[in-house]
């Protein structure tokens, strides 16, 4: 008896967009409007790409990166849950697809010495130039209409998923907890057993709510959270099944 549980990241462990966060260390803590308007939709790892050059033009180091996204607070209640879960390996898998970026996700679990809860972190690549520039580049190609360019989280759950049935490891259940629109395409892959968590009054839940009105609701359960400590009371029970 094993469960998999698949997070987000931005606005589901931490409560902040790390992206938006990494501003913080832009000179009177903004970006030009030039900049901030050339987003594209579709497009943000190159969005990000672009503010990544323009710290690094203003003289934004490593260490002053390392320091100002290590503040960004966990959600509510996330501590506790990431602990529990952490204790409980024997239990849970554990893994993350988020459109961040490896550096940022990465800085802010070691600090706060949660890195060991995760088996592992599906994220875009991102590293640190020669010249000390950060860069990222895209998770992988892949065709699905739905989603960003980057990065569709359903071919890599159901990828994350094939590896591990080769390996003999098959789930109990999948718990998939997330907030943004584009973690509605790996809950359509959800099975009538698993459950879906959406945070409430984010993006997910008004999708998934708004398919349900259509009536063509997602297969799976759907429990809403507001704080982490309604996720570690629907595991707790899910044990003592």
């Amino acid at each position: 008896m094993k469960f998999l549980l698949v997070f987000d990241f931005d606005h589901t462990i931490i409560d902040e967009n790390s992206d938006t966060w990494i501003v913080k260390c832009a000179p009177e803590r903004k970006l030009p409007n030039g900049l901030r308007n050339s987003y594209q939709p579709g497009h943000w790892t190159e969005y990000m790409g672009r503010v990544f050059v323009y710290l690094g033009d203003n003289g934004v180091k490593e260490d002053e990166m390392k320091r100002t996204m290590t503040t960004i607070p966990f959600t509510a209640g996330m501590i506790d849950l990431l602990g529990y879960v952490g204790e409980n390996k024997e239990l849970f898998d554990c893994i993350i697809v988020s459109d961040s970026n490896t550096v940022f996700i990465d800085w802010i679990l070691k600090a706060a010495d949660f890195h060991k809860v995760f088996d592992e972190v599906f994220t875009n690549p991102a590293a640190f130039s020669s010249t000390g520039y950060l860069t990222v580049q895209h998770f992988h190609a892949h065709h699905c209409p739905k989603c960003p360019k980057n990065l569709c989280k359903r071919k890599v759950l159901k990828e994350f998923l094939d590896k591990q049935l080769e390996r003999g490891v098959s789930y109990t259940q999948i718990v998939y907890i997330g907030d943004g629109g584009n973690d509605l395409c790996p809950v359509m892959l959800l099975k009538k057993n698993d459950i879906a968590m959406p945070r409430q009054g984010y993006t997910l839940e008004k999708k998934i709510s708004q398919l349900a009105q259509s009536l063509s609701p997602v297969q799976c359960s759907v429990l809403v959270w507001s704080s982490a400590i309604d996720i570690m009371s629907y595991l707790k029970l899910l044990i003592k099944e």
